[in-house]
């Protein structure tokens, strides 16, 4: 609201289980930008398990024998996608959609060992395909086959990622996820293919908002201006202000907005061609264990910039990353206005003074899907969605931490009937994530809260 120096987050919305939710409190008429928090590169649907053998779960519970070997996944835009799972306990759901995720997004933020996955995937199939080497490497006496392989290096990142007491069933797959075991080392987490940082950018009519910075391993990327670029004069352009329609890796992109333009916002989407590099993550939306990249082919992967521009008053830049060190979601605001930016959100207000940017984490618990819309001057609705997935069910110490009110109990979802087990990590002895919600007053009084809560695992 600008004549009183704010703009106000208008509603909160948080879902639990599998169902979608798309509704908008406080009466706003217009959609909202939806943002996924992922932060580039590839997004890709999964097939299921491809090349696989069998390896044997042991805890208190008895010996649960699993599938464990390669997934395929088909990218948006083209190409293909091998990965491995780093979430043992938790199904797969049938043609989930995925992102390409940093690991501070996921499971892997917590996980000393992250790096010795990387080094797995690295020094294992399909990264090493003959097999005749790798058995060799091993000391598997009698080769490998594919299976043999893949249900190999599962299990030994199985060892890592969910500190699971597994092993394969087949001598040779076990042989080999022995030598990979112990032969692991840290690495680094990869680059993403393919990320615009910042992720949101904001200024006045008449400036050069931006710049926005092209981080990408692929050769060269194509842009694509906002929708309405050519009735609104909005324009992509590079420092010298000539418009662009290409750009490299470290390339600085501006938005190029007419001095006597109203108040307004817009998105900038980059596009490239390139192989997504081994070790990184990949999530979903929709509650299905997290995968690791183990094998790409020449893939289309994107990012998107939203640019937001007003003539006074508030001008924030909105943008929101998961937080699995802190168990939130991180929604930043930088405000280059001359007023100061204040929301409410769960009982405490923020301000962000003019010129400056802060990150507010909002707690979640694990398995929590959210739906939050932030407005902002010139109809700017922005609006965040996703499923907080940042433990294995192995990592699990207990309940999570009920941050909020305790809730009454409410049925969110029931039961999926859209559960591929055969094809997890999993069996039909895998627990399924139920949901409970709560309600609570946020902001006004008007703002509905539903909270997703992990019940304890069944065991059949």
């Amino acid at each position: 609201m600008r004549g009183r120096g704010a703009a106000r987050l208008a509603a909160v919305t948080l879902v639990s289980g599998l169902v979608a939710a798309g509704v908008l409190a406080g009466g706003a008429t217009a959609s909202a930008d939806e943002t996924a928090q992922n932060q580039g590169g590839a997004t890709a649907t999964i097939g299921g398990l491809k090349t696989y053998g069998d390896a044997v779960i042991h805890d208190e519970a008895g010996d649960l024998t699993v599938s464990a070997g390669l997934f395929e996944m088909s990218v948006e835009g083209g190409g293909t996608l091998q990965t491995y799972c780093v979430d043992l306990h938790n199904p797969t759901q049938r043609d989930a959609k995925y992102h390409e995720t940093p690991w501070s997004g996921t499971s892997l933020a917590a996980n000393k060992d992250a790096g010795k996955i990387r080094w797995i995937l690295q020094n294992s199939y399909p990264q090493v395909n003959d097999l005749a080497a790798l058995a060799a490497a091993a000391g598997v006496n009698g080769g490998l086959t594919e299976q043999d392989a893949a249900a190999g290096t599962q299990v030994a990142i199985w060892r890592y990622s969910d500190g699971a007491a597994v092993d394969a069933v087949d001598p040779q797959a076990e042989r080999l996820a022995d030598y990979l075991h112990k032969s692991a080392r840290n690495l680094a987490e990869p680059v993403a293919s393919l990320t615009l940082d910042p992720p949101a950018v904001s200024g006045h009519p008449g400036e050069l908002l931006g710049p926005v910075t092209v981080h990408t391993n692929a050769a060269g990327v194509t842009l694509t201006p906002p929708a309405d670029a050519a009735t609104s004069g909005v324009r992509i352009v590079g420092k010298d202000g000539k418009v662009i329609t290409s750009a490299v890796d470290g390339s600085e992109l501006f938005i190029d907005v007419p001095e006597d333009a109203p108040d307004g916002s817009a998105e900038l989407t980059v596009q490239a061609s390139t192989t997504v590099p081994v070790g990184r993550a990949l999530t979903s939306e929709s509650r299905s264990q997290t995968q690791i990249l183990a094998g790409s082919s020449e893939s289309t992967v994107s990012a998107t910039a939203g640019a937001t521009w007003a003539a006074e008053g508030a001008i924030p830049a909105l943008s929101a990353a998961k937080n699995c060190a802190e168990g939130g979601l991180d929604i930043t605001a930088a405000n280059v206005g001359d007023e100061v930016f204040a929301f409410e959100l769960m009982g405490t207000e923020h301000s962000i003074p003019a010129g400056e940017s802060r990150t507010v984490t909002i707690p979640l618990q694990e398995d929590q899907a959210y739906d939050f819309t932030i407005t902002g001057p010139g109809g700017l609705e922005k609006r965040f969605t996703g499923v907080l997935d940042c433990r294995t069910e192995g990592s699990a110490a207990g309940d999570a931490t009920q941050t909020l009110s305790e809730p009454s109990p409410a049925t969110v979802g029931g039961t999926s009937t859209d559960v591929n087990l055969a094809e997890t990590g999993g069996s039909n002895a895998t627990p399924m994530i139920a949901g409970t919600a709560i309600a609570l007053v946020v902001i006004g009084g008007t703002a509905l809260v539903l909270v997703g809560r992990k019940k304890a695992p069944a065991q059949d």
